[in-house]
Parts: structure tokens; C-alpha cells; sequence
């Protein structure tokens, strides 16, 4: 399955930075393959083993305040893995078939 999902703090101020770079270094320590970018962290695993991770993160930005905000998106995809590049990859190839036509 693939998740993608953001946490931030909510009424702690303007800048949330240092607490989503909390959440991203467990992500990035979960081994789990994973992608982020300027609005969300993607990862790929089994279920149990991204949520576990998912709720990791939420943890370690809760340490920044009282309050955790987190917005997630699931591809539930049995089978199937690779699909964090896979899916960007088809994407691109289809977009190079356009602008040769």
C-alpha cells in the first residue's frame, strides 16, 4: 500500500519545521521506501507497518504542542509494490508518448 500523509502541530505558532522534520526522520528511519515533497510524505509498506509509522510521526510532532493535525491518503493495493516510483514512472512515460504525437 502506499499512504500519503502530512502532520503538523496546530496552535503552535507560524512555523512548523521543526516538528514535521521530527516526523520525516521517522519516517526516514522506518526502512520503509518513502517520498517527500513540499505538502506530503508518501510511504510504501504493508498496512500494519505504515500505519505503525504513521503513528510514530504523529507522535513525535505531538511532542511540539498539545494538538496534531494529520490529513492521510491510502492506495490499497495487495500484490503490488514498487508502486512509490512505479506510479511516477508510467506518468512520465505517458507524458513523453503526448509530446511525441
Amino acid at each position: 500500500m502506499l499512504i500519503a500523509f502530512s502532520v503538523a502541530p496546530s496552535g503552535t505558532g507560524e512555523s512548523v519545521s521543526e516538528a514535521v522534520a521530527d516526523a520525516v526522520a521517522v519516517v526516514r528511519a522506518s526502512g520503509l521506501p518513502n517520498s517527500t515533497d513540499s505538502m506530503f510524505t508518501t510511504i510504501e509498506g504493508e498496512w500494519d507497518e505504515c500505519m505503525d509509522v504513521v503513528k510514530r510521526a504523529c507522535e513525535a510532532v505531538g511532542r511540539h504542542g498539545h494538538r496534531v493535525s494529520l490529513v492521510l491518503k491510502a492506495d490499497i493495493r495487495p500484490g503490488h509494490t514498487g508502486e512509490i516510483t512505479g506510479k511516477v514512472d508510467r506518468l512520465e512515460a505517458a507524458l513523453a508518448r503526448k509530446a511525441d504525437q
